[in-house]
Formats: structure tokens, C-alpha cells, sequence
């Protein structure tokens, strides 16, 4: 029976399969980008290298890690933090998308690629780019009232069984232990599964950008 336990160091990877194999609105998102690493440099490795004390994962019986919950405490100083610590690391990797225009030879299956193909990845890429280049303090306006937010994910095998509501219970019972007020969290406008998911948590939808559905859960 899988099992959830904490983070811990060395889970870093699984974590980014984890997250690439349910990025594109909960399905496989291998390929979509022109680099695949750009899923977990964004939206899973920063929590825990931040916050390794508030990451939990769901373990199968032969060891795979197969499902994780991330999140900070205080949104306004993780973004932050993100802004000036951990993304100016991947600038030269990942430039600014009005300077990021990476040749052919650049994707990883360069040779079975033609230009039209090449091309919708980076515009896909990009937008991520611009969403991570413009992450800072105040950027979204839930974090002041909702100071904490999480990321989860769950492989196809662990969906349905219980486990995304005993992450996010998790994830809720360390919060209030540090006297957080409020959580909240965004999901892809076209993932129908998680938008039906977290109202039956107790979250509600607050207004949101177009392409997101936004809930939030007094704590």
C-alpha cells in the first residue's frame, strides 16, 4: 500500500518526473517545452529547497515516489526570494523570453523536429519564462489575504484513493501549527478533475486570471 511520508533530500527528481508527467492540465507535458527541466525549476524544486519542512510525498510499495504536496507559508516572501535568490541562477539557461530564441540544435530531439513544431514549443516555453521572470512579492493578489499556497500532483496510479486529500490535510494541519491564516492555490482552467477536487476540501473559488481557476481556504 503506498504511503506518505516527508521530503526528503535526494526525492528531487522524482519529484520533477512526478510534476512533468502531470503538468500539461494533469496529463503527460514530456515534450511540450523545448526543455523539460523548465516544469521543475519553476513549480516544484523551489519549495522544497525553501521550505523541505512543509513537502510531503506519497511513496508506492517498490519505493517510487509517485505523488508530493509542496507549499510556503508566506507567499509575498517566498516570491521574493524566488525573484532575487533562486531564479537568477537560470538565467543564462532559460533567458527572458524577449531574448530567449534558442536554435534548433538547442532542443533535445533537434533532428525530428521541423520548424513549426520547434516554433509552438518555444511559445509554450515562453510563457512560463515570462510568468517565472515576472514572480515577485504582490505579483498575484492572493497571497495577502491567503498568505501560504501549495502545489500537488499525483500520478494517474494514485488518483482517486484518498491521497490528495491526506496531502492537503497534511499540508493544512503544519499551516495552522504556524498560526497561518489562510491558503490558496491555482489550477489550469482546462483541469476539470482537480477544479471539481477542491471545493469537496473546504476551498473556494476566488477571482482569478483567465487561464487559471484560483481557490482559497480560510485556515
Amino acid at each position: 500500500m503506498p504511503h506518505i511520508r516527508p521530503f526528503r533530500s535526494g526525492d528531487e527528481p522524482a519529484l520533477a518526473e512526478v510534476l512533468l508527467r502531470t503538468a500539461d492540465a494533469g496529463a503527460d507535458a514530456t515534450g511540450i517545452f523545448v526543455d523539460d527541466d523548465l516544469w521543475g525549476e519553476v513549480f516544484v524544486l523551489p519549495y522544497v529547497a525553501r521550505h523541505p519542512d512543509l513537502a510531503v510525498v506519497v511513496e508506492t510499495d517498490d519505493g517510487r515516489v509517485a505523488g508530493y504536496i509542496v507549499g510556503t507559508d508566506d507567499t509575498r516572501a517566498f516570491e521574493d526570494w524566488f525573484a532575487t535568490e533562486w531564479w537568477p541562477r537560470f538565467a543564462e539557461r532559460w533567458p527572458a523570453p524577449d531574448a530567449a530564441r534558442p536554435d534548433v540544435a538547442d532542443a533535445p530531439d533537434a533532428a525530428a523536429l521541423d520548424a513549426s513544431a520547434l516554433d509552438e514549443r518555444r511559445t509554450r516555453q515562453n510563457g512560463t519564462l515570462s510568468y517565472a521572470y515576472g514572480r515577485r512579492a504582490g505579483a498575484e493578489p492572493f497571497g495577502d489575504t491567503y498568505p501560504a499556497h501549495l502545489h500537488i500532483d499525483l500520478l494517474p496510479e494514485l488518483q482517486g484513493q484518498g491521497f490528495g486529500r491526506r496531502l492537503i490535510d497534511t499540508l493544512v494541519a503544519a499551516l495552522q501549527a504556524r498560526g497561518v491564516t489562510g491558503l490558496h492555490l491555482a489550477a489550469d482552467v482546462r483541469n476539470t478533475g482537480a477544479i471539481a477536487f477542491y471545493p469537496r476540501l473546504g476551498f473556494t473559488r476566488i477571482p482569478s486570471h483567465d487561464d487559471v481557476v484560483a481557490f482559497a481556504r480560510e485556515l
